[in-house]
């Protein structure tokens, strides 16, 4: 699959880089991407939620009053779970939600949402650019320019560069990220995937080294 390479002005700059098959051009697999996005969102839980037993709970430990004889119920103190201000049975305590998947399944998914994205036409790679300084009207105007501005954004750099980052970091709609930590939520979860020449770049080295 091959895409133009697009300058900070939404024009063609005659280069064209291809996006390999292997990668671009699979058949998705819905489950695995379903996999990949429940595993990302689970591990956003930080799992903190945390009630008191009835052994932590304030209260006397003594017990209300006889066991026999009294034509009431048995009761013990007054930290039992069934009174007010007792405590509460079977409630949530601290454990983490993440679970493992397998590399080889994650790979799958991440490239099943590229090839998404390359079926439905919403990849744009843009020349590589410097930002002498942080400014995020420039950055909306580069958005405008290769007509993705409103979209929900992916936009995909090599290295990280402090200018760029502060630059986007507050565009409504538009996440930055390396292409390392590229992942198959944030895939997903994006309309158009914005890929500076060098990163698109690096998908051809890999399909050469493997």
């Amino acid at each position: 699959m091959q895409v133009d390479v697009l300058n900070k002005s939404g024009k063609a700059t005659g280069r064209k880089i291809e996006l390999p098959e292997e990668i671009f051009g699979i058949e998705p697999n819905d489950h695995v991407i379903y996999l990949a996005v429940k595993q990302f969102q689970a591990a956003q839980r930080q799992g903190t939620h945390k009630v008191k037993t009835r052994a932590e709970v304030q209260g006397a430990s003594r017990k209300l009053h006889r066991q026999k004889g009294t034509g009431g119920s048995r009761k013990g103190n007054i930290r039992n779970p069934l009174y007010k201000g007792g405590g509460t049975i079977f409630g949530p305590k601290p454990h983490g939600y993440d679970f493992k998947l397998n590399r080889k399944v994650k790979d799958l998914a991440k490239m099943s949402a590229l090839s998404y994205k390359a079926k439905e036409n919403a990849i744009v790679v843009v020349e590589d650019f410097n930002m002498e300084t942080p400014k995020t009207k420039e950055f909306m105007s580069l958005l405008s320019n290769l007509n993705v501005a409103g979209k929900k954004t992916l936009f995909v750099i090599t290295d990280y560069n402090d200018n760029l980052y502060l630059s986007l970091r507050n565009v409504p709609k538009v996440t930055g990220s390396l292409l390392a930590d590229v992942n198959t939520y944030d895939l997903i979860n994006s309309d158009v995937l914005v890929l500076t020449e060098s990163a698109a770049k690096i998908f051809n080295e890999e399909e050469a080294v493997a």
